[in-house]
């Protein structure tokens, strides 16, 4: 061999990539690692609005600590060499027990906002839920993204722009709601008050020093229409008087009764997004609900509520197979979707984690997560020793003794 050939034999250089969201995810192994570039790349008030729960966070720390303290039964030499991570959720299939949960003001990380996720979930076959809260209309959503949808309500005062927001979404082909209870108050999110943070961002001497410490956001927010809650119709006002129309739109006296409207002003499956005990998932059950998430608002709401990891159990020897279970809160990983799947949920939503990669890398980044979630699932089963969802029993799952 020449002089330096076996040198050039094994040198091999990788081709430049022009995109620079794929370049930033070729680094990208986890979602932390998206947490980390969503850091780099917001301001300090956006990053922390998305990344930070209620008081002490405590409970959004449990959120995510509650699977790590779970650790699998492996089971060998069963004949895992084809794995099907398909389920069939509330009677549509899906190609994974996954569902994208509902974020408010989800512009404010990148400027195409629900769209992109929207579009992401779409092209993964998967279920994507838009918030009342959100920055793009009802109509908007449907028009870009083919794949199921779920629209998420709020029990609002004022329940004839609650009606008028169900009669279109029922219009554009959204096949259920989901109703979210655990807002009677907003949580203190105390983040937010340090910093001064509100939404949409005002601008101040602090703002535009974080802006031009980050020049991509502050470029793409100034360049983008006003952030605005697109489906609150009906009432003049910026985003910034809307923000203080919506707070005093929370019931605080909603109770199960007034679940009986929704279903007089809906004629799909219905979900309550927010149930945190055993004795609420039964009341669900005799109230014909559809599907429950078991689901602490992501920790913004009441710090110290149950993570829903450790309610799955629990709530699935109460009520069985009468009501669909959803597990809400800090999902990370695939196995994290598999050890729920094992202990009783039929799938998983996920907010935070798409909202990083939203940010990392826009669509890009969303659908690089999906892609990474589902790996890590049918990765995780084949390593446990399961073929297919059914077979994910809770054998396979036990905490760790002393945690």
């Amino acid at each position: 061999m020449a002089k330096g050939g076996a040198l050039k034999s094994v040198l091999r250089f990788k081709p430049i990539e022009p995109d620079p969201d794929k370049r930033r995810l070729s680094h990208v192994a986890s979602v932390d690692d998206l947490r980390r570039i969503a850091r780099r790349r917001l301001p300090r008030g956006v990053f922390d609005y998305v990344d930070g729960a209620a008081e002490d966070e405590r409970t959004l720390a449990r959120n995510t600590a509650g699977y790590a303290a779970l650790e699998f039964r492996p089971r060998v030499l069963r004949d895992v060499g084809k794995v099907d991570t398909s389920c069939i959720l509330l009677g549509r299939p899906l190609p994974l027990p996954l569902i994208l949960a509902p974020t408010g003001f989800t512009r404010i990380v990148s400027p195409d906002g629900e769209l992109a996720v929207a579009r992401a979930a779409a092209a993964a076959g998967l279920p994507y839920t838009l918030s009342t809260m959100g920055t793009r209309t009802i109509e908007e959503v449907a028009a870009t993204a083919d794949g199921p949808k779920w629209f998420q309500v709020y029990v609002w005062r004022d329940r004839a722009l609650v009606k008028d927001m169900l009669q279109r979404a029922q219009a554009a082909g959204y096949e259920g709601i989901m109703i979210t209870v655990d807002t009677a108050v907003l949580g203190r999110r105390e983040r937010d008050v340090r910093a001064g943070f509100t939404m949409p961002p005002q601008l101040g001497p602090g703002t535009l020093i974080d802006g031009a410490l980050h020049p991509a956001w502050t470029w793409s927010f100034a360049r983008s229409e006003p952030i605005t809650f697109a489906n609150v119709t009906g009432h003049d006002g910026d985003a910034i008087s809307m923000s203080g129309f919506v707070t005093e739109q929370f019931d605080p006296s909603l109770s199960w009764a007034d679940i009986e409207w929704f279903r007089d002003n809906w004629s799909g499956p219905i979900m309550i997004k927010g149930i945190q005990t055993v004795d609420d998932a039964r009341l669900a059950v005799d109230h014909s609900i559809d599907g429950i998430a078991l689901s602490n608002h992501g920790g913004r709401q009441l710090d110290g509520a149950p993570p829903p990891i450790e309610l799955v159990a629990p709530v699935k020897e109460a009520v069985g197979d009468s009501i669909t279970i959803i597990c809400d809160g800090g999902v990370r990983r695939g196995s994290d979707i598999v050890k729920a799947i094992a202990l009783g949920a039929d799938a998983c939503m996920i907010g935070r984690a798409y909202l990083y990669a939203l940010a990392a890398a826009g669509q890009t980044g969303v659908t690089w997560l999906l892609k990474n979630l589902r790996a890590g699932v049918e990765r995780t089963m084949v390593l446990v020793g399961a073929t297919s969802l059914d077979e994910l029993t809770p054998d396979l799952v036990v905490r760790r003794p002393g945690v």
